[in-house]
């Protein structure tokens, strides 16, 4: 009866083997059901040997199947196949979108042109340099003039400039 407790062990081993396969070779869910399969298989034979031997494989199992699908995920970008099928990141350098609080500093009392309407966050130009805004008072129209009144972190707080 020895060699049927090992061969439910070779059953779970194969189960987690496919398991893994499953995530690196995409079978439309065959290997998974294959790997179910060694897992009931490994299930039944220890229930066979005692009812507590079997539940002792249903809780090995529960924590197996997790365990194994999580080390497979971690380890797939990793490999060279992973790496030809998984998108890389952007790269972005700092300031990139968004300007750097000292450049933004140097804004502070600028005079600038609404590019899209602010309501009350929109897009304005300040000597071609284009930068986000938050509108003092709310809506603002395009075409505007406005004025950079304050830059805190990274946002400008602009006020319309009264034309006479």
């Amino acid at each position: 009866m020895d060699w049927w407790l090992a061969f439910a062990v070779f059953l779970y081993l194969a189960s987690a083997l496919l398991i893994i396969a499953e995530v690196f070779v995409p079978s439309g869910g065959i290997i998974t059901l294959c790997s179910l399969a060694c897992l009931a298989g490994g299930v039944a034979i220890f229930f066979q040997r005692s009812t507590t031997a079997g539940w002792v494989g249903i809780i090995i199992a529960v924590v197996m199947i997790p365990s194994v699908l999580v080390v497979a995920y971690k380890i797939f970008p990793k490999t060279p196949f992973g790496k030809s099928v998984t998108l890389t990141p952007p790269q972005r350098q700092q300031g990139d979108a968004i300007p750097d609080t000292d450049e933004l500093k140097g804004l502070l009392g600028a005079e600038g042109v609404v590019l899209t309407p602010l309501r009350p966050v929109g897009m304005c130009d300040f000597s071609g340099q284009r930068v986000e805004c938050v509108a003092e008072g709310g809506y603002v129209d395009k075409d505007k003039k406005v004025k950079v009144i304050d830059v805190e972190h990274r946002r400008l707080t602009v006020r319309v400039i009264e034309q006479s």
